[in-house]
């Protein structure tokens, strides 16, 4: 250990086996556990509103809304790679969490700002119109009964989408007036420049705020037991029970205030939920004395040009997210260089760094490794390409399945009362929280027969699982009412399978990434592992981008033509799921061979 990571000698040590103060674990875990659940309290509060956010108060198209969400939600698993590297040679873990609190929350926060709502326009055949709005509202949840009109030669037309892509313009009395192809019929919105630079200042906070904030908690986590303590496990198992208990509230609250008093409601209880985040370890008690504390440096303390180079960073990520916005998509038919260059920056920043590092690290195991550690890190590598497919379907949650949510599903409950689009995703979180300890239960007693499934069945499982969720969905559809919207329940138990399948994926991903991994790069490893996982998010936005539906001042005209889109695109990625799954289930006996044993 050298000296940049050596922890002072005033650290105390680590949690005794005796210290049983909280449910049988360290006293500092409870103070951990509730850390961690007001920051996803936060973070999965905003998440619910921000798809809806940009397509019905900026008014961006949908292939827009999903590159930009696509891309932030990709920089949310790739800044923890900078931000635990810089706790561990100069802030500490503690350190970083608190600054990565501030900057989260002032995000949200900003957020808050959005300004008046973009207004709308229609250019047909090259004529440019304003959009009249009729009984619309600026939150995230649709009347139905919004109608937008244009008006040409004095005459007010209402806009309406044709099953063809087409579109017609209906006149007073009803009959069409006008039909212009889906081609000559294009929208948009006009907006605050400033406003949408706040937003995504807003949202560069947030991206590098998690940086500091996210890997590095967990890491004051690990070092309340000594080395040794079987409760580590189980004492992590009840951390990230935080992240499922604070989504689980957040995303019915924050929706629900976004739809009774505005947007700026619920990004601020996110703000506020972040807040109580910091004010936890900020002020402690001394309960978290000698944790997470900073390494003895020689030479010029780094911690103030740190902090200002994170302010220069924000400035880099909004323009990453402007280059995103600015993307033009490739025409079809188009050769794979033009959708190469045609990449956004931060598109070709992730797949150049996964088609270089991962090819560069098997060819240093392959050299300074045994046979049997270089097998055992192929598996590693063959694993994580598979769980980049799971995480690139399983989180279209925050971007199409939303926009689905919003469009074609009837969201009464027992018509008692009506959920919002937002709170939809609310569902895997319940979920999770409820099945968790049954399948945790069910491991056990199967590892006890000798019959636990292998992590690549688990992991095959999962992928068939995803994609079984969408095709439930699919098949609900089938259903759906004369309004083109189907029931609740058919998108809740798309998330019940998801849930299902992410508990035979998520809890042993990393698990599986460090008993695989040569001992001397299990970091690295560990950086591969969370940058296939930025790769997924960004190419679920680009997935979402197919599923696209055109929209006039953030509806949609015709709900046929929009379940239609989804349900083709649904169809699709189900099956594709559903055939990779069973594609690592007839390589898990291969795979298993290579990976030696680990379990």
């Amino acid at each position: 250990m050298t000296e940049a990571t050596t922890p002072p000698s005033s650290a105390p040590q680590p949690a005794s086996w005796n210290d049983t103060g909280w449910f049988g674990h360290p006293r500092q875990l409870a103070r951990l556990f509730t850390t961690e659940m007001w920051e996803r309290f936060g973070f999965y509060g905003m998440r619910a509103l921000l798809t809806l956010y940009l397509t019905k108060h900026f008014l961006f198209s949908d292939t827009t809304t999903n590159g930009l969400y696509g891309g932030f939600a990709a920089l949310v698993y790739l800044t923890p790679l900078i931000g635990g590297l810089i706790a561990d040679r100069v802030l500490g873990s503690k350190r970083s969490v608190k600054y990565g609190a501030i900057l989260m929350s002032l995000g949200y926060f900003v957020l808050c700002f959005g300004g008046q709502t973009a207004r709308p326009h229609a250019d047909i055949a090259g004529q440019h119109y304003e959009v009249i709005s009729e009984n619309a509202v600026d939150r995230p949840t649709s009347s139905g009964l919004e109608k937008r009109y244009i008006v040409d030669h004095g005459q007010r037309l209402q806009i309406k989408g044709n099953e063809d892509g087409s579109v017609a313009l209906l006149a007073p009395d009803g009959h069409v007036a006008r039909t212009v192809p889906g081609d000559q019929f294009t929208t948009g919105g006009t907006r605050s420049s400033a406003y949408v630079l706040l937003m995504l200042l807003g949202l560069s906070l947030v991206a590098v705020g998690n940086g500091f904030f996210k890997p590095n908690l967990a890491t004051v986590v690990g070092e309340l037991y000594a080395p040794g303590d079987r409760r580590r496990d189980a004492g992590f198992t009840i951390f990230y029970m935080g992240i499922n208990l604070g989504s689980l509230f957040s995303q019915l609250l924050c929706p629900w205030l976004a739809d009774t008093v505005g947007w700026w409601a619920g990004f601020l209880l996110a703000a506020i939920g972040m807040a109580v985040a910091w004010t936890l370890i900020q002020f402690d008690g001394g309960r978290l004395a000698g944790y997470g504390e900073p390494p003895v440096q020689k030479g010029r303390d780094l911690t103030i040009p740190i902090y200002l180079g994170a302010l220069v960073a924000v400035g880099a990520v909004i323009l990453l997210f402007q280059n995103l916005i600015d993307a033009r998509p490739v025409a079809a038919g188009s050769n794979i260089l033009a959708y190469v260059i045609a990449l956004p920056l931060l598109g070709k920043i992730l797949f150049a760094s996964f088609l270089i590092g991962v090819p560069a690290i098997l060819v240093y195991a392959w050299r300074s490794g045994s046979r049997a550690e270089f097998q055992m890190m192929v598996a590693a590598m063959i694993l994580t390409t598979f769980n980049t497919v799971f995480w690139t379907l399983f989180e279209q949650a925050g971007s199409s399945l939303t926009l689905f949510a919003d469009r074609n599903t009837d969201l009464s409950v027992f018509g008692l009362f009506s959920m919002s689009a937002g709170q939809m995703q609310f569902f895997n979180a319940l979920f999770i929280v409820t099945l968790a300890p049954l399948l945790t239960i069910l491991w056990g007693k199967l590892a006890s027969r000798g019959l636990e499934p292998s992590i690549p069945i688990k992991f095959g499982v999962a992928l068939m699982g995803v994609g079984a969720g969408f095709l439930f969905l699919v098949w609900g559809t089938r259903f759906a009412g004369p309004d083109f919207k189907v029931s609740i329940w058919w998108l809740a138990g798309l998330y019940l399978i998801h849930s299902l399948a992410e508990l035979c994926i998520s809890p042993v991903g990393m698990s599986m990434i460090t008993k695989l991994s040569l001992t001397r790069i299990v970091g690295l490893m560990m950086g591969v592992w969370y940058l296939s996982i930025a790769m997924a998010q960004y190419v679920a936005g680009i997935v979402a981008q197919v599923a696209s539906v055109a929209t006039v001042g953030g509806e949609v005209t015709n709900l046929k033509l929009s379940l239609d889109t989804y349900t083709g695109v649904f169809t699709v990625i189900g099956w594709i799921a559903v055939a990779i799954g069973v594609v690592l289930l007839a390589l898990s006996g291969v795979l298993k061979k290579l990976m030696h044993g680990v379990r």
